[in-house]
């Protein structure tokens, strides 16, 4: 073949330049040959069906290259893979938490000092994972963690004992309270057969707002763990901490004992997209029998090629050994896999609301009763209430939420260093124990800092919604959730003091001038409907100013707006009229068009943009 020295171009990207770079390459080298470059011609049906095809598969090529990174990314099956590979699990929901106080009626006993106190008999004994049902924003279910017994009582499980009624001045009745962590959640269950053992099998679980897996058991009795990836063969469990499993055990020190423990059944789970999580299993088949396993120095690194290779070797403490038969795969049997499903911003039910339960599964401690009848009133007088309001509930991970989690979990690296790295480990805790809405971490101020402390010491501001998605102050329990949470990460010399953010109620009213031939009324509406988006508390962070000058320009654009004459910002306050309690001077906190956020952090929240934000008219 001839060695043809032709002028050909490489960036043509779309239809139309494709097909004009095509034409004049005919023109050019081929001028005899083809020159009837009419819409109808022959010629010009393969030069427009070659740019087509040219056109086509530069999408396809622009396309694929941008789903490959996460920060451009747009399916949301490419942006579940990207989070994962880079350590990030995305929550397709968020549940609320609370508190939920159990109550139950005991009858009187006279003991054998004549003290009449309560008889414990009667206790009830409430299961774990017992549904409680929420009369508001149409029946929100919540699930207890722990197993509440009325007939225990220590320092880490209070049962407080009250009198209920008296016969004359003797009591005759007792009321019990215990109290119990409930997340926002309904348990359901799927099925899975398996026949003949197949390396790495994948199970699929297609529902709405899936929280996470509850439990998993075979066909004969064997339970399944969850792990992180199938390469864990080791892990966590806890049993009672009582006299029965150690003589020297000691109550108040430590309520459970934590063990490791080696396991063959053990699947890992992920979202492919919102409404699917997928379970995976092993390649092995059943050839060990599953031990309890400590680690020591003769087995830590077992399974290395080379024993200097420890030298050079990342333990983790769930995987200090290397094997590789990634556990073993269901064969021959059914899984019932439990799940929970809910949460959401609906999930933040008010104090007082979780009333309702079946009481099917309550049963008494004591299965021998003297009284039936007396034990139907004692069984009937159970009764549940939350004293708090339940916060946390949130709905999915937007698309950027996503993006910057999963960019942010894999730069600390499940590790906490630096400040933004305990703002992110807040923000992104697992969906089963709430949601952090707003946070904001500094060094805690010399000023405050005791005798004898390090400075290595960290304030966390912190804010949850309520089921409005309006900010309130967290809870307690959540904030005890956050604790918990970030003690598994914080290096061993920081310190982490969880506080309250400050609430600022504003509201924003403005003056405009309105061009001739325009609508005052549509144009003000449309003025409102751009500072209610402005205004969306997603857009606002703790400490974050408030730019007048960047109000000015956003009204500026609003189709009909002339002139922008006044914008002003008001601090509105009173829990009577539905808002913080906190004031601040707006006016002595504005400089050079800028309101400035206080000393202590805070977070200026427009709370009801239908009647927060007015707007006037006014003339030349």
């Amino acid at each position: 073949m001839a060695n043809l020295n032709r002028n050909i171009t490489y960036t043509n990207r779309d239809f139309n330049t494709f097909r004009n770079t095509l034409i004049d390459y005919s023109k050019t080298y081929f001028p005899n040959t083809f020159n009837d470059f009419t819409p109808d011609s022959t010629g010009m049906l393969f030069i427009e069906m070659a740019s087509y095809i040219g056109d086509v598969l530069s999408f396809y090529l622009d396309n694929q290259i941008q789903e490959t990174f996460i920060q451009y990314a747009r399916q949301e099956s490419n942006l579940f893979d990207l989070a994962y590979m880079l350590g990030y699990r995305p929550k397709v929901t968020t549940v609320a938490t609370t508190e939920v106080s159990f109550y139950q009626q005991l009858p009187s006993k006279i003991d054998s000092n004549g003290a009449v106190i309560p008889d414990f008999d009667y206790a009830l004994k409430i299961p774990e994972n017992f549904q409680i049902t929420s009369n508001q924003n149409g029946s929100i279910n919540f699930i207890t963690e722990d197993v509440c017994d009325f007939s225990i009582s220590s320092s880490q499980d209070p049962t407080d004992v009250s009198i209920y009624s008296l016969n004359g001045t003797i009591p005759n009745r007792f009321l019990l309270k215990k109290t119990r962590k409930a997340i926002s959640g309904t348990i359901k269950s799927k099925d899975f057969s398996f026949t003949s053992p197949s390396k790495f099998s994948i199970a699929n679980i297609n529902d709405t707002s899936i929280i996470n897996v509850l439990d998993c058991f075979d066909s004969d009795g064997n339970e399944w763990y969850e792990v992180l990836n199938l390469a864990q063969d080791t892990v966590f469990t806890t049993k009672i901490n009582a006299n029965y499993t150690d003589p020297n055990a000691v109550q108040d020190d430590a309520p459970n004992l934590l063990n490791l423990k080696q396991v063959q059944r053990r699947f890992t789970t992920r979202f492919l997209n919102s409404t699917q999580l997928q379970l995976g299993f092993g390649a092995g088949t059943v050839s060990d029998n599953d031990e309890n396993l400590v680690p020591n120095p003769d087995n830590v690194g077992t399974g290395l090629s080379f024993s200097k290779d420890k030298l050079m070797t990342a333990y983790s403490p769930l995987n200090f050994m290397f094997t590789d038969t990634y556990g073993i795969a269901p064969a021959n049997t059914t899984l019932t896999v439990r799940y929970l499903v809910g949460g959401g911003l609906q999930s933040n039910v008010s104090s007082g609301t979780l009333t309702d339960f079946d009481p099917s599964s309550i049963v008494f401690v004591n299965p021998n009763i003297s009284s039936t009848t007396l034990a139907d009133t004692i069984f009937n007088s159970v009764a549940t209430n939350n004293i708090l309001a339940a916060d946390g509930g949130q709905g999915a991970d937007t698309i950027d939420e996503i993006r910057q989690n999963a960019l942010g979990n894999f730069q600390n690296q499940l590790r906490t260093v630096t400040q933004q790295d305990y703002l992110i480990r807040a923000l992104s805790m697992p969906a089963n124990i709430g949601t952090i809405a707003k946070a904001y971490i500094q060094p805690t101020k010399v000023a405050e800092y005791q005798l004898g402390e390090l400075p290595t010491i960290l304030d966390m501001y912190v804010l949850s919604y309520n089921s409005q998605k309006q900010l309130r102050t967290a809870s307690s329990t959540l904030k005890q959730n956050l604790k918990t949470y970030l003690s598994e990460y914080r290096m061993i010399n920081d310190s982490i003091k969880i506080k309250d953010a400050y609430i600022i109620n504003i509201m924003c009213n403005f003056d405009i001038i309105v061009l001739p031939n325009f609508n005052n009324n549509t144009v003000i509406l449309d003025c409102i409907n751009e500072l209610t988006q402005y205004f969306n508390i997603d857009n606002w962070n703790i400490n974050q100013p408030i730019l007048l000058n960047s109000l000015s320009i956003l009204l500026d654009k609003v189709e009909g707006v002339q002139t922008v004459k006044n914008i002003e910002i008001k601090n509105i306050s009173g829990a009577s009229l539905g808002y913080s309690n906190f004031s601040y001077d707006i006016k002595s906190a504005t400089n050079n068009g800028i309101v400035y956020p206080s000393v202590d952090p805070m977070v200026f929240e427009l709370k009801y943009p239908q009647s927060d934000i007015t707007g006037r008219v006014v003339p030349l």
